[in-house]
């Protein structure tokens, strides 16, 4: 049996379909249950009590975490962001092994190695460099997974590091830019060159599939992505193609743009519309044999 923390999520959601459809035997784990399957854990802290949640379970998919600011003040969002993806992430993973579990999947993020890649794109053996305190922390639950795998023998982790997920009901940055482009919001882009990695929800699903089994996976930071590298300005072209839209871009010069961030406190949005954000998946494709299924090209995974 496989477990899937966060299984009400963008991704769990998507991930759990996708293995029922092929038989398996799956375990919904999330916080509070709201369809009366599954298991819930509460709050994801270093005090969380799993022992339910890994009874009888050999794989653990990890993708319950804390994304997104809640109103908090600075201090105690990195406070949360700590005790959640951090210390929560490192509970999770020696009960998982005093368990008995063979194998944890934790989904990290393409953030632990910084929010630009520069000119080149981000390898798999890059250097860490997280920005902010949800990268730091999602390193630092990358650090305790691969500390408890080093202290039991026969646990083994398989870290996957996405850029942008997208898809129709997808979350946060995402979200944020359907919801310019459906309100009809006129964004200083157009003079944009840069290049970002992003992933489709289908591919980044199928991947995680693969990383359940494959012997190969074992030991690996994997980076994915659709292999299809695109412009802010060119996504939010497609965005509105798929919604039948037409894009209200004009341009502006993107240094006074990172200036404007910087006055406003707001350098980590502007980046990551201005920025390059990319993501070299060579390793990926060559420890597993895998190649993004699904192409980007068509719906851009919204909702009119």
């Amino acid at each position: 049996m496989l477990a899937v923390t966060g299984s009400n999520g963008f991704i769990g959601q998507a991930l759990v379909a996708r293995l029922r459809a092929a038989g398996r035997h799956v375990l919904e784990v999330c916080r509070q249950i709201e369809d009366g399957r599954g298991v819930a854990v509460g709050e994801i802290g270093p005090a969380t009590d799993w022992s339910l949640a890994l009874h009888g379970v050999e794989t653990v998919v990890h993708l319950a975490g804390r994304a997104h600011v809640r109103g908090e003040s600075e201090s105690a969002a990195e406070a949360a962001f700590m005790a959640v993806n951090a210390a929560g992430t490192a509970n999770l993973a020696r009960q998982a092994a005093l368990a008995g579990v063979r194998r944890l999947v934790y989904v990290s993020s393409v953030g632990v190695l910084g929010n630009s890649s520069g000119a080149r794109p981000f390898t798999a053996d890059a250097p860490p460099n997280p920005v902010g305190p949800y990268a730091r922390s999602k390193w630092l639950g990358e650090q305790a997974v691969w500390q408890v795998a080093a202290e039991f023998t026969g646990f083994e982790v398989v870290v996957v590091r996405p850029p942008l997920v997208y898809g129709p009901g997808a979350p946060g940055n995402f979200a944020r830019l359907v919801s310019l482009v459906r309100r009809g919001i006129p964004l200083p882009l157009a003079a944009v060159r840069n290049s970002r990695s992003l992933v489709a929800l289908p591919n980044l699903v199928d991947l995680l599939v693969r990383c359940l089994d494959a012997p190969e996976a074992a030991g690996q930071t994997l980076l994915v992505s659709d292999d299809d590298d695109l412009s802010t300005p060119q996504l939010i072209r497609e965005i509105a193609q798929a919604m039948g839209r037409k894009p209200r871009l004009f341009p502006f010069p993107p240094p006074l743009l990172r200036l404007a961030g910087r006055l406003l406190g707001r350098s980590t949005e502007v980046e990551s519309l201005c920025g390059s954000l990319q993501v070299d998946i060579s390793h990926t494709r060559q420890i597993l044999g895998w190649s993004p299924p699904f192409s980007r090209r068509g719906p851009a995974g919204v909702k009119s």
